[in-house]
Protein backbone atom coordinates (compact mmCIF):
# COMPACT_ATOMS: atom_id res chain seq x y z
CA UNK A 1 0.00 0.00 0.00
CA UNK A 2 0.99 3.59 -1.02
CA UNK A 3 2.33 5.69 2.07
CA UNK A 4 3.29 9.11 0.16
CA UNK A 5 0.42 11.01 -0.06
CA UNK A 6 0.85 11.46 -3.88
CA UNK A 7 0.98 8.03 -4.04
CA UNK A 8 -2.48 8.01 -2.28
CA UNK A 9 -3.92 10.74 -4.06
CA UNK A 10 -2.33 8.73 -7.82
CA UNK A 11 -4.26 5.47 -6.40
CA UNK A 12 -7.66 7.68 -5.88
CA UNK A 13 -7.54 9.49 -9.34
CA UNK A 14 -6.84 5.70 -11.48
CA UNK A 15 -10.06 4.47 -9.37
CA UNK A 16 -11.93 7.59 -10.89
CA UNK A 17 -10.85 7.19 -14.06
CA UNK A 18 -11.07 3.72 -14.58
CA UNK A 19 -14.45 3.62 -13.39
CA UNK A 20 -14.96 6.62 -16.18
CA UNK A 21 -13.44 5.19 -18.73
CA UNK A 22 -15.38 2.05 -18.25
CA UNK A 23 -18.58 3.73 -18.61
CA UNK A 24 -17.39 5.12 -21.79
CA UNK A 25 -16.30 2.35 -23.66
CA UNK A 26 -19.90 0.82 -22.20
CA UNK A 27 -21.91 3.47 -23.73
CA UNK A 28 -19.95 3.34 -27.17
CA UNK A 29 -20.51 -0.70 -26.73
CA UNK A 30 -24.48 0.40 -26.56
CA UNK A 31 -24.06 2.03 -29.35
CA UNK A 32 -22.75 -0.71 -31.66
CA UNK A 33 -25.11 -3.14 -30.00
CA UNK A 34 -28.02 -0.71 -31.34
CA UNK A 35 -26.35 -0.79 -35.07
CA UNK A 36 -25.69 -4.40 -34.84
CA UNK A 37 -29.68 -5.14 -34.27
CA UNK A 38 -30.68 -2.29 -36.46
CA UNK A 39 -28.37 -4.39 -39.22
CA UNK A 40 -30.09 -7.56 -38.31
CA UNK A 41 -33.69 -6.61 -38.74
CA UNK A 42 -32.56 -5.44 -42.45
CA UNK A 43 -34.11 -2.18 -42.16
CA UNK A 44 -31.66 0.40 -43.80
CA UNK A 45 -33.24 3.82 -42.32
CA UNK A 46 -32.63 2.08 -38.40
CA UNK A 47 -29.53 1.12 -39.54
CA UNK A 48 -28.06 4.31 -41.24
CA UNK A 49 -29.97 6.35 -38.15
CA UNK A 50 -28.11 3.91 -35.45
CA UNK A 51 -24.59 4.22 -37.45
CA UNK A 52 -24.98 8.17 -37.64
CA UNK A 53 -25.70 7.81 -33.93
CA UNK A 54 -22.33 5.29 -33.27
CA UNK A 55 -20.11 6.88 -35.47
CA UNK A 56 -19.93 10.11 -33.29
CA UNK A 57 -19.34 7.89 -29.99
CA UNK A 58 -16.78 5.81 -31.32
CA UNK A 59 -15.76 9.12 -32.44
CA UNK A 60 -15.53 10.75 -29.15
CA UNK A 61 -14.11 7.17 -27.51
CA UNK A 62 -10.65 8.15 -29.41
CA UNK A 63 -10.92 11.69 -28.10
CA UNK A 64 -11.44 10.97 -24.87
CA UNK A 65 -8.25 8.21 -25.04
CA UNK A 66 -10.37 4.96 -24.63
CA UNK A 67 -9.98 3.91 -28.25
CA UNK A 68 -7.44 3.55 -30.65
CA UNK A 69 -7.80 6.28 -33.77
CA UNK A 70 -7.17 3.16 -36.11
CA UNK A 71 -9.33 0.71 -33.96
CA UNK A 72 -12.32 2.89 -34.54
CA UNK A 73 -11.33 4.14 -38.07
CA UNK A 74 -11.68 0.62 -39.01
CA UNK A 75 -14.80 -0.45 -37.43
CA UNK A 76 -16.27 2.59 -38.68
CA UNK A 77 -15.49 1.32 -42.07
CA UNK A 78 -16.89 -1.74 -41.57
CA UNK A 79 -20.31 -0.09 -40.58
CA UNK A 80 -20.84 1.98 -43.28
CA UNK A 81 -19.85 -0.73 -45.36
CA UNK A 82 -22.86 -3.35 -44.07
CA UNK A 83 -25.01 0.09 -43.97
CA UNK A 84 -24.40 0.18 -47.79
CA UNK A 85 -24.61 -3.45 -48.45
CA UNK A 86 -28.47 -3.20 -47.42
CA UNK A 87 -29.29 -0.82 -50.27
Amino acid sequence: MANHTSAKKRIRQTVRRTEVNHNRISRIRTFVKKFDVAIASGDKAAAELAFRTAMPEMHRGVTRGVLHRNTVSRKVSRMSAQVKALG
